[in-house]
């Protein structure tokens, strides 16, 4: 019977949908614009895939908001280590259920939100000289690590079936910098976790130049009288920069005939800004392929449902992702978006990718 041990950081990720690219010291802030925790629901959603996997598994979990509420919601009679003390759950929370996971010889501490609450783990473990394997379910802004699963439910079921692990790395970044528009990760410890194709890579930084591509771009959506919700990244900044919008080169900015309607805007502005016909456009995250769901949360299922698509990337990009990944948040949205989708690769060719 394997033995896993899952905490939930309850709210990671409530920053990313209202604009804020973290919680980091910005949780009031993040609930005053109306920020709903997400973490619950993606803890259910890999504990459901989980439970349904054919092998035994024992769950062991932190009390309350930090595990065993999920874990009782979806059926499982988890053993509650323990419990925060009440308030609002901390860092040193989420490291005290992992000492206690060690002490319960655990194969696999399941954890459910970003880089920071994946840093928390890993630290820990590296404080006690302890080797047991971890595997995140994504529930943070940025997710820089490669210690993630690229869904929930691909988290529930490497977790069940897993035989194999290697040392992967834990990155965070400077909220704040982030927010800033400076991108710098910080490698902060290493992990086993375990092997398989739905575990994603690490984000690689920077790439080349997108001159004619952006150029291209920029021009079309000059001419064109849609409302485009322009993504974060550096291939959508130089769309941004040849529009001669001074927009945020990790936000969300909204553009229409012209002028900017909404910069490093949240998905409630996102969605006051759209019109009648609406361009999201987004670029691949090179390394890990995610479209929506990594970094731009803004761009939420209800502004993706009322827009069309464009996905903008250069060719060394496509060829060093392979395929492109959707995590919305919304499975049917989802399934809705797998398939083959063009990818715009220069001035006027497109390349066909795989959603996966």
């Amino acid at each position: 019977m394997r033995r896993v041990g899952l905490v939930v950081n309850p709210i990671a990720g409530m920053g990313g949908r209202v604009g804020l690219k973290g919680t980091d010291n910005k949780l009031e802030e993040a609930r005053h614009r109306g920020a709903e925790p997400r973490s619950p629901g993606r803890a259910r959603e890999a504990l459901e895939h989980l439970r349904s996997q054919p092998e035994d598994v024992e769950l062991y979990t932190y009390g309350g908001a930090m595990g065993e509420r999920e874990a009782r919601a979806v059926g499982f009679s988890p053993v509650v280590v323990d419990a925060p003390d009440g308030g609002e759950t901390a860092a040193a929370d989420t490291r005290a259920a992992v000492g206690q996971f060690v002490e319960e010889e655990v194969d696999l501490v399941l954890f459910v939100g970003g880089d920071g609450t994946a840093v928390d783990v890993a630290e820990t473990l590296e404080e006690l000289a302890d080797e047991t394997p971890i595997l995140g379910v994504p529930s943070g802004v940025k997710v820089y690590s490669s210690v993630f699963a690229v869904t929930p439910r691909a988290a529930g079921r490497i977790a069940a079936s897993f035989d194999r692990t290697e040392t992967r790395e834990v990155n965070d970044i400077d909220e704040d910098a982030y927010r800033g528009g400076d991108v710098n990760t910080e490698l902060k410890a290493l992990a086993a976790v375990p092997i398989g194709d739905e575990v994603q890579s690490a984000k690689q930084i920077g790439g080349g130049t997108v001159e004619s591509l952006a150029a291209a771009v920029a021009a079309e959506i000059g001419d064109d009288d849609a409302t485009y919700v322009l993504g974060p990244g550096s291939t959508v900044d130089a769309i941004k920069t040849d529009l001669g919008i001074d927009g945020s080169p990790l936000g969300v900015d909204v553009w229409h005939d012209g002028a900017v309607l909404a910069s490093d805007a949240g998905e409630t502005e996102i969605l006051a800004s759209l019109g009648e016909r609406n361009v999201v456009v987004v670029s691949p995250i090179g390394g890990q392929g995610f479209i929506f769901g990594r970094g731009n949360d803004q761009i939420s299922p209800p502004v993706i449902r009322r827009s069309e698509l464009e996905i903008v990337a250069s060719k060394q990009k496509l060829s060093d992702i392979g395929v492109l990944r959707v995590d919305t948040g919304d499975p049917g949205l989802d399934e809705s978006l797998r398939g083959w989708q063009r990818v715009r690769v220069g001035k006027f060719e497109r390349q066909l990718l795989k959603v996966v």
